[in-house]
């Protein structure tokens, strides 16, 4: 993709964040691209929110499951960045008009108390750059149409990295534990929408351990010459699949003796 393609997609989905009204999907109108060029749009499309007042707060893990890999044709996860205006505090009300397609994750979210940099970076480091670990719900959303409502073509990695990894809000857990205070491979969530369970599942969907979902962050970020930093809230991937949601709904995450998450829409 060219340069101007690269703003020119970056600008039609800032757009469509702040319309509500979704985009075609770019792998179509630019059947040429490739992953860097995704990445690109990406940090197009981040630096257009960093320019109208965004504050960048930390990053996102994606696509860390084999199930969702699988779904998608490919065989690595992606990362998006998280911005100050996507948290919310535990319990919120989600207004109406905020999304467009919300979908919920849960995830165990790293807080870091010290920078981490690429590339060969260690399980030891991300430990001991770690402030605290907290359970978390990932709300998703698509600028861009999942389906091309004229051909049904699907959209691919390449869209939903463009699209900032699909990520939209953060509900982050009361509850702070210190990183070796749990086996996080074993925490897991029983995950409720009104009640009702919807998705199950355990810490070591995440590459094995969430934590080498950090190092896979860091040592990518290296290659764009970035890095992550002291402060920074970290979501280590989803172990369950996305739950659809509508206006009304209530999501719960219970992750037993690490605590709990919800919100409502």
């Amino acid at each position: 993709m060219r340069p101007d393609q690269i703003q020119n997609a970056a600008n039609a989905l800032f757009a469509a964040e702040k319309s509500r009204q979704q985009i075609g999907l770019i792998s179509m109108d630019h059947p040429e691209m490739s992953m860097d060029n995704a990445y690109e749009v990406q940090s197009a499309y981040v630096d257009r929110k960093l320019s109208n007042g965004g504050k960048q707060r930390g990053w996102k893990i994606g696509l860390t499951s084999k199930a969702m890999q699988s779904a998608l044709g490919i065989d690595i996860p992606d990362s998006g960045i998280l911005f100050e205006d996507m948290f919310f505090d535990n319990g919120d009300q989600i207004p109406q008009d905020r999304f467009i397609q919300p979908r919920i994750e849960a995830e165990i979210a790293f807080v870091m108390k010290a920078p981490l940099t690429g590339p060969n970076t260690t399980r030891e480091q991300v430990l001991a750059a770690t402030d605290f670990v907290c359970p978390s719900l990932e709300i998703l959303d698509t600028r861009i149409m999942r389906q091309d409502p004229n051909t049904g073509t699907n959209r691919k990695i390449f869209d939903t990295i463009a699209d900032n990894a699909a990520n939209a809000g953060v509900v982050l857990g009361t509850q702070k534990h210190k990183i070796n205070a749990f086996d996080l491979r074993w925490v897991g969530a029983i995950v409720t929408k009104n009640d009702e369970v919807e998705e199950t599942g355990l810490g070591a969907g995440v590459l094995n351990d969430p934590v080498m979902g950090i190092v896979w962050l860091a040592d990518r970020l290296a290659q764009y010459n970035q890095s992550i930093s002291a402060g920074d809230v970290v979501l280590s991937g989803s172990f369950i699949r996305p739950v659809e949601t509508q206006f009304g709904d209530h999501i719960h995450a219970d992750f037993g003796p690490f605590g709990h998450v919800s919100c409502t829409f």
